[in-house]
């Protein structure tokens, strides 16, 4: 288990020991009796090593919607899910914060707060704007429920297309109509570099780009230099590299907000993640389908 509260959440379902393991330090002894890893939020190192020393492995259950650093590794046989849903409302709301602060300049204001100027001035505005959201799963699904309010038009992209979904193929056409341009999909060989110089170069002057998925999505070096010509802006929650070095040429490029991953780091998520892990775990128990599996493409 990724933490005390997680196993606390189990402590009470019979012939169930749970050991604590939260990614630092020595892998704890026992490990060859685990039938469930259970890894906490930042992935720890040496996941080949660790999974090897797993023989009994069965069922691995991240608390992240992202199982990247996992599927790849991942023993014939173990099952692995992921925590779709848990992550929702925190990664949709910081999106619309995000896009709230960059079209109403609040970080501009914020450093003129700093000098003590009153920098009076009209700014952009999220009403009427075309929202595309890039990567339409259960986080976008919440983010467009909490843009109901917001009196925006949204277009909707996944990787293929279904009812009122547009294909990610479609997206050359689509780029040239939105005001904010929102990337949700997962990390995935299709998806790394997805947001390169062609597809910042089909975004519409004045456009902003916000990234809450995952740093390798976006060509850094493209964006950084789009960033510089002053015709569109970013948010980012994630970046590429991350942890972001100091000396990176991204904390000076004009127009960005970042902040250092924490969509998903709230109380909320914590409370879901718990329910989760106990709901998962019952069905486990229970020889009960389980929720969340990854299958192909996902």
């Amino acid at each position: 288990m990724p933490s005390k509260a997680a196993a606390d959440v189990l402590s009470d379902l019979p012939d169930v020991e749970c050991v604590v393991y939260d990614g630092t330090g020595p892998v704890p002894e026992g490990v060859e009796e685990v039938e469930v890893w259970i890894p906490p939020l930042m992935p720890v190192g040496g996941i080949p090593e660790v999974l090897a020393r797993m023989p009994k492995l069965r069922l691995l259950q991240t608390v992240t919607a992202g199982v990247e650093p996992y599927r790849p590794h991942l023993p014939r046989g173990v099952v692995l899910c992921n925590a779709r849903g848990v992550h929702d409302a925190g990664t949709a709301e910081w999106a619309v914060g995000a896009m709230i602060a960059m079209l109403r300049e609040f970080p501009d204001f914020v450093r003129a707060q700093d000098r003590g100027e009153w920098t009076y001035r009209h700014t952009g505005v999220l009403a009427d704007a075309t929202v595309l959201i890039v990567g339409y799963g259960s986080i976008g699904e919440a983010l467009e429920r909490r843009l109901a309010g917001f009196e925006v038009d949204v277009i909707r992209v996944a990787r293929s297309a279904r009812g009122n979904v547009h294909g990610q193929d479609e997206l050359p056409d689509l780029l040239p109509r939105a005001d904010a341009v929102v990337l949700l999909v997962p990390a995935t060989p299709a998806t790394t570099g997805l947001v390169d110089a062609g597809f910042l170069a089909a975004m519409k002057d004045g456009a902003l780009l916000v990234n809450a998925a995952r740093g390798g999505v976006v060509d850094t070096d493209a964006l950084v230099a789009e960033l510089r010509t002053g015709r569109i802006t970013a948010a980012l929650d994630v970046t590429d590299p991350e942890p972001l070095p100091a000396d990176h040429p991204l904390w000076t490029a004009p127009g960005l907000l970042i902040t250092p991953h924490v969509a998903g780091s709230t109380p909320a998520s914590g409370r879901r993640m718990l329910r989760l892990l106990r709901s998962q775990l019952l069905r486990y128990l229970a020889g009960e389908p389980l929720k969340n599996v990854i299958t192909g493409s996902y």
